[in-house]
């Protein structure tokens, strides 16, 4: 399997600074396998189709995408992503109208070829889903931090499908962690981690900053920590519980804010 978990920028996930005036954005939800395929093309190619696969079908319609990932890849998988790309007006009007939908172009297999010759720029993870954090994950690190995590946090992460990572409409990119990734962090962060008593590394920005709860507080606010913080005074507020970072998420309209 591929390995997509370094950086924003390793990910594919850098958004595009120059955008062609003739080019279509469009969206393709996928599973792993077809991800791990992608990413092994340097971001550039999709993987031919097998021969059950008559069909590539793309969006030009984000939340139609985002709804095939959580709807039918992520409960079949336990993972589904949104893929981003740009592909030229005049290839995609060959198929205008040949899907279910008016935002679907259905190309056939035969074509994929030709398409991966039209790709413009790179092809983007532009959002990871994943399925249910099973109860044993909450259970160890409950039992680590030696206190509970918030329920609304619970519920979120043990929810048919929750956002992991990627880019909001808000153009913010965010990295939400499972409760077993938040204890490799704690053990990492070492020292830096007992000057914060009662911290939860719940996710972050793909880089320096840091999203965690102060776990002291009931409800616990959401603060923004950078990675050489030496203490609680430097966080800044973000929300004031994780029930309204996870609402802001999901409306994806949530933004960091660096202002104390």
């Amino acid at each position: 399997m591929i390995d997509h978990g370094q950086s924003a920028s390793a990910l594919g996930t850098e958004l595009p600074d120059v955008h062609d005036s003739g080019a279509v954005t469009v969206w393709r939800s996928v599973g792993q396998g077809e991800l791990d395929a992608v990413a092994s093309s340097g971001w550039r190619a999709w993987p031919p189709r097998l021969p059950d696969q008559p069909i590539f079908s793309v969006v030009s319609d984000r939340r139609h995408a985002v709804r095939i990932c959580r709807e039918r890849i992520v409960p079949a998988e336990g993972v589904g992503y949104v893929a981003r790309f740009d592909l030229p007006r005049r290839f995609l009007d060959r198929f205008e109208g040949t899907g279910r939908n008016e935002s679907e172009y259905r190309i056939p297999a035969n074509e994929v070829a030709g398409l991966n010759t039209h790709v413009i720029g790179v092809i983007v993870e532009d959002a990871d889903y994943r399925g249910p954090v099973d109860d044993a994950e909450f259970a160890e690190a409950e039992q680590a931090l030696g206190r509970p995590l918030p329920r609304a946090w619970r519920s979120y992460l043990q929810g048919a499908s929750w956002f992991r990572r990627g880019w909001l409409a808000s153009e913010t990119y965010v990295w939400l962690n499972t409760p077993r990734e938040m204890l490799g962090l704690h053990e990492a962060w070492d020292e830096a981690t007992d000057a914060h008593p009662g911290i939860a590394i719940i996710g972050g920005n793909g880089s320096r900053e840091q999203l965690v709860l102060d776990l002291r507080k009931d409800p616990a606010p959401v603060l923004l920590l950078e990675t050489t913080s030496a203490g609680w005074e430097t966080g800044i507020r973000q929300t004031g519980d994780v029930g309204e970072l996870v609402d802001r998420i999901e409306s994806g309209e949530f933004e960091f804010s660096f202002d104390e």
